[in-house]
């Protein structure tokens, strides 16, 4: 059977199935792990300085026919000269639109993309609109295909008996995702409902910044399973975040599969996976306004411009809906078969011709 590799040149540590169950984690890393993993394929990661099992340094390795490049194409000479007869792949995680850094990377790889023929795989439909605009933009158009993967979740996730905390909501994501502004709006709902808390998490690749609030408890970088059982039984996911869209958005598809529904705005692929307009607010030109006039400052400084927010009603609908949800109108949702792990794979088999 023809070898799979997978190739990590930007992950800030190296990870792997032990890891995943031990460690803090990002999306993008446990999405690997989950299915390298069920494909039986080698992972190799630019940091990596000893090997475990199927996770290497990086190195030449015999009969490799299909080679998935993890996020950055300027790992593609690399991949071509370690697996000259191996079909190529550009995995994408991130916003990928004309014009962008990350644009500019792939146009300056766009030579070696076309000789290669290679695919960009998206883990959204959202995502891959803008991948495809880049790639026309760099002349790839009909040269290098793509299409949409989905990221998985854990097959074993699904709703238990842990009874409903209404006063409890959860952010577990990187700090860098709006939660500056998650934590200006949560004191606004708070001034409403005094008994709310909101328990942080993070996956461990950036600090929480220095910041104290009333009702906020910050558990600092967790393992997936133990952040899984702060989201089990929370009122809601509260994750207002626009600053930096998510592509997929394994917060939303792994609260879903808890039984947890989530409370954010319409931007990237929210609600292509929640599909439920009853937890994707309208992302309002006013948070853009209100975050580009405040998000520079430290943690302490954002306390008064948010007060004043408060007061003119810039954080109501996010109130109005956790109040409705306590009164008897939180949605019932369940583990959605497109992310299930088995479909996920199929996918890939398919693709990879496996």
């Amino acid at each position: 059977m023809s070898a799979i590799l997978f190739l990590d040149p930007v992950c800030q540590r190296p990870y792997d199935t032990r890891t995943l169950a031990t460690q803090a984690s990002g999306g993008t890393e446990a999405s690997l792990t989950r299915i390298a993993d069920a494909l039986d394929a080698f992972v190799m990661q630019h940091n990596r300085a000893e090997a475990w099992g199927r996770y290497l340094p990086v190195q030449p390795v015999a009969g490799v026919a299909h080679v998935i490049i993890n996020r950055d194409s300027r790992a593609l000479s690399l991949a071509r000269r370690l697996f000259p007869a191996a079909r190529v792949y550009l995995w994408l995680h991130d916003q990928l639109n004309p014009g962008s850094r990350r644009a500019r990377w792939l146009a300056g790889t766009a030579a070696g993309l076309r000789e290669c023929r290679a695919t960009a795989v998206c883990v959204s439909d959202s995502q891959r609109r803008g991948v495809e605009a880049t790639l026309r933009a760099a002349g790839l158009a009909g040269t290098v295909p793509a299409l949409t993967i989905y990221n998985p979740i854990d097959e074993a996730l699904a709703p238990d008996d842990t009874p409903l905390d209404a006063s409890k909501l959860v952010f577990f994501s990187s700090p860098n995702k709006g939660l500056d502004f998650t934590l200006d709006a949560f004191a606004a709902l708070r001034e409403r409902m005094p008994d709310l808390r909101l328990l942080v998490g993070n996956p461990g690749y950036k600090a929480d910044r220095d910041t104290r609030l009333r009702g906020v408890e910050f558990l600092g970088a967790l393992p997936q399973r133990a952040m899984h059982q702060q989201v089990r039984g929370a009122l809601c996911t509260f994750f207002p975040n626009f600053v930096i869209p998510e592509t997929f958005g394994l917060v939303f598809a792994e609260s879903h599969a808890l039984g947890t529904p989530v409370l954010t705005v319409d931007c990237g692929a929210a609600l292509e996976v929640l599909g439920d307009r009853d937890e994707v607010l309208p992302l309002k030109r006013s948070y853009r306004i209100y975050e580009r006039a405040v998000g520079s400052l430290p943690p302490a400084l954002r306390r008064a411009p948010a007060r004043l927010a408060a007061r003119a009603g810039l954080f109501d609908a996010f109130a109005g809906r956790i109040q409705a949800w306590r009164a008897g109108a939180r949605p019932q949702v369940a583990p959605d078969p497109r992310f299930r792990l088995g479909s996920v794979v199929a996918r890939w088999r398919s693709l990879l011709g496996e």
